[in-house]
């Protein structure tokens, strides 16, 4: 391999890292290392054996969406592709937000049944660790909506 080559791969090398360190920085400034807060989330304080049932179970709802998951998705792009015109049809915006809008209700609709079903079927122990995770929610969303108030 020549100088020149050991040079060019030496850049891009070096230029990765660069990115790839500047990229865990600004995760990390914010806020996205530390435990979820939400119902989804609390999952994750469950023991190993309930842990890996609850996640398994949204898996499932995930799996069983996923059709639901593309069309929203689809919406998205279609709104984003309406604001680029360069007349706004407001008309097909609010159809293609309103398709999007139902999507995500559909399946955080599904999430959250899958999460009662669990929850029913759950210990105490296991339901205490999940309105936990409800608590640290609305603490965290009540500390941002503080912040952001004039």
């Amino acid at each position: 391999m020549s100088a020149r080559n050991l040079v060019i791969l030496s850049v891009a090398l070096n230029v990765f890292l660069a990115g790839a360190l500047a990229g865990g920085a600004v995760w990390v400034r914010s806020g996205k290392s530390g435990p979820g807060y939400s119902l989804e989330s609390a999952g994750g304080q469950l023991p190993a054996q309930d842990r890996k049932a609850f996640r398994q179970a949204l898996r499932e709802v995930r799996r069983d969406a996923h059709q639901v998951i593309l069309d929203g998705q689809q919406a998205r792009r279609e709104a984003a592709d309406l604001l680029q015109q360069p007349v706004l049809d407001t008309a097909a915006l609010s159809a293609a937000l309103e398709r999007a809008r139902n999507a995500d209700v559909t399946v955080r609709t599904r999430l959250e049944q899958r999460i009662v079903e669990f929850a029913a079927a759950s210990s105490v122990q296991a339901r205490n660790l999940l309105a936990e995770g409800l608590v640290r929610r609305a603490d965290r969303q009540s500390a941002n909506a503080a912040k952001k108030s004039p």
